[in-house]
């Protein structure tokens, strides 16, 4: 077994086998017995559960019959459709799967050596980042011999039954799988980043250009390995599993089976306004309820497409939960989808390919505001900074970054009463260029992006971010609060995402000979105008260049002006605080850069903060030659190390 694989509650599933072989027993399991506790943890079944094991159910039992499919399932009488809804996208995905239910092969049951069987399966599941091997005897819970949870339309097969087993020994029970999200089992299926999406907020039934934008999004996330799920929030004065005029059930999780551009038959291209029709495919947990509507099972509008193309699509009439319907209509009728992007992050791929980093922290308390770690959103001014900080780095000039950040699986608490997830969020500030400590105040810093603030187990965002280096806080919405997450960042480039742990410059032996930073300087060099023209076309490819002790930071360069917006930051620890900060003007050529002009700072504590505009000067010190051009700059300076 990989080391990577971690082991719930320490079973090894080989060596428990192996034991039940020798002993000529069948395996039953002490950390998930067969008893009322696996069940439940406040609503009792209505009548007595039976535990049986599938040979005790059927002649022929088989783990698959006829190999796997998303058809296999049916929900039983736990309200666990999320659940099922997940196994169905999750059946689509031979490479998926296959992670989920390891060795399948040696798992299944052998008619011809019946003496191997020891009545023991292993599944895996991605568990807050590491892969985990869950065990299980086979002894399922039943009344009047039938299954009563998550079974198979065949009666033979148990893949699915044994599945849900060992997430709900995951879980603490069968009771704590009551309720939840399909993505967040996808995502502990596959290690997934999971994105969920308002149809009702972002106005995608009404607005085509946002319909279209959304149908290429999930198309392009089914086509690389993605699953995704969709549901209906109940409304005011609707109830979950009451049914809409359409057939469809609110409050219900549907896994999305098919997404597909159609081409409607030639005779009655010249009838339509567009050639192709833009198609979903969805299935219904149950097994049965089909949407009613247009491009229902039996609907009219077959007519219009070809026999071969209902072939390829698979068209069945049957009434077996799964349906097709237009993009159109599915976004006019459903509220809320799910979406579990796989990130491709190999190097041997056609497909673009991700950068990911991945951290694991904690919110945690501390009366010492230097050491609390659990400070609040960002409406909690005075303690938001006393929060987890993450440093990253955009190397290009502008980059797609997705940020997921997760909080431990809160089910196994339901029996306590404290399995609500917390809601959670973060922010990302573009800080100083150089920044390698904790920020303590915002100053200068730009917000440059906000998540939604949820009591979802994971928050995502896709943004794009222009060069420099940022600073990402995670944080729950209340202050105080104590919980475990994790965080996962994807850019094109590396980031070299990483914690910032320490508040100031460490004091060690070299500081005694060296001296120690006596006062924090930032500043912020927001543009350059009127600058000298240095080219025919009456232009100039300016840079700043900020000097301070033996430091030197640079901007990127601008091209073709003498107006030039930098919006750049830096940051520095000065040993010498009577030597000055000096900020220059460069113009960018091929063989040797021009000097254009600089500004000399003595940036003490009892200098204005406000921003100001400076004359640019020749070399020397402050009094020197005025030159073409001025600089407009904001400083901040304090003796106290931690108070920017």
């Amino acid at each position: 077994m990989s080391s990577s694989v971690q082991l719930f509650r320490d079973q090894k599933y080989h060596e428990l086998k192996g034991q039940c072989i020798q002993q000529r027993r069948l395996f039953e399991d002490p950390e998930f017995p067969a008893s009322d506790e696996s069940l439940f943890y406040q609503s009792a079944p209505p009548r007595k559960v039976e535990w049986k094991r599938p040979k005790d159910l059927c002649e022929d039992p088989h783990l698959f019959v006829n190999g796997i499919s998303s058809h296999d399932l049916h929900q039983g009488t736990l309200g666990n459709c999320w659940f099922v809804a997940a196994c169905s996208c999750l059946a689509l995905r031979k490479t998926l799967w296959q992670q989920v239910i390891p060795d399948f092969n040696e798992q299944e049951w052998d008619p011809k050596n019946p003496e191997k069987y020891a009545g023991i399966f292993h599944f895996r599941f991605w568990c807050f980042g590491e892969w985990t091997e869950v065990v299980v005897d086979d002894l399922l819970p039943t009344m009047d011999g039938k299954l009563i949870y998550c079974h198979s339309n065949v009666k033979n097969e148990f893949w699915s039954a044994l599945l849900e087993k060992a997430y709900a020994k995951l879980a603490g029970s069968y009771e704590a799988l009551d309720g939840g999200s399909a993505a967040d089992a996808i995502v502990d299926f596959t290690g997934a980043v999971a994105e969920s999406i308002d149809l009702v907020q972002g106005k995608y039934g009404e607005i085509i250009s946002e319909q279209m934008k959304l149908f290429e999004d999930l198309l392009k996330v089914h086509k690389r390995g993605g699953l995704i799920s969709c549901s209906i929030t109940a409304s005011s004065g609707s109830t979950n599993e009451a049914e809409t005029e359409m057939g469809l059930v609110i409050g219900h999780a549907y896994s999305v089976t098919a997404i597909r551009k159609l081409r409607l038959g030639e005779r009655l291209i010249f009838s339509f306004k567009a050639e192709k029709l833009f198609m979903i495919r969805l299935r219904n947990p149950w097994g049965k309820r089909e949407w009613n509507g247009p491009w229902s099972d039996s609907s009219e509008e077959w007519n219009k497409v070809s026999n071969s193309e209902r072939k390829s699509l698979g068209l069945t009439l049957e009434n077996d939960g799964e349906f097709w319907m237009t993009f159109e209509d599915w976004c006019k009728n459903f509220t809320d989808v799910d979406i579990c992007r796989i990130v491709n992050t190999s190097y041997f791929s056609i497909h673009k390919t991700w950068e990911k980093k991945m951290m694991h922290g904690a919110w945690a308390k501390n009366s010492e505001p230097l050491l609390n770690r659990s400070g609040g959103c960002f409406d909690n001014k005075e303690t938001f900074l006393q929060n987890p900080q993450y440093v990253f780095d955009v190397k290009k000039t502008e980059d797609k970054v997705l940020v997921s950040l997760q909080q431990e699986d809160r089910r196994k608490y339901k029996k306590e009463g404290r399995g609500d997830s917390i809601p959670i969020g973060f922010e990302i500030f573009k800080v100083e260029d150089n920044r390698s400590y904790r920020l303590h105040k915002l100053t200068v810093q730009e917000r440059v992006a906000t998540s939604l603030y949820i009591n979802t187990r994971t928050v995502f965002l896709k943004r794009i971010l222009k060069q420099g280096r940022y600073v990402l806080i995670p944080t729950t919405y209340h202050p105080g609060i104590v919980t475990k997450f994790i965080l996962r960042l994807f850019t094109d480039v590396p980031s070299k995402l990483r914690e910032l742990k320490a508040d100031k410059p460490k004091m060690t032996c070299w500081s005694l000979l060296c001296g120690y930073p006596r006062r924090v300087t930032q500043i912020k060099i927001h543009s350059a105008e009127g600058l000298q023209k240095q080219d025919r076309s009456g232009g100039a490819d300016p840079y700043v260049l900020i000097k301070c002790e033996n430091q030197n930071m640079r901007s990127p360069v601008q091209r073709d002006t003498t107006s030039a917006i930098f919006d750049t930051q830096v940051i520095f620890y000065r040993k010498n605080i009577d030597s000055p900060i000096i900020v220059q003007v460069w113009n960018s050529n091929i063989l040797c850069d021009q000097f254009l002009g600089q500004a000399v700072l003595a940036a003490s504590p009892s200098d204005p903060r406000e921003q100001q505009t400076l004359q640019l000067r020749g070399r020397g010190s402050r009094e020197a030659a005025e030159v073409p051009g001025h600089i407009t700059i904001k400083v901040f300076s304090s003796d106290d190390l931690v108070e920017l």
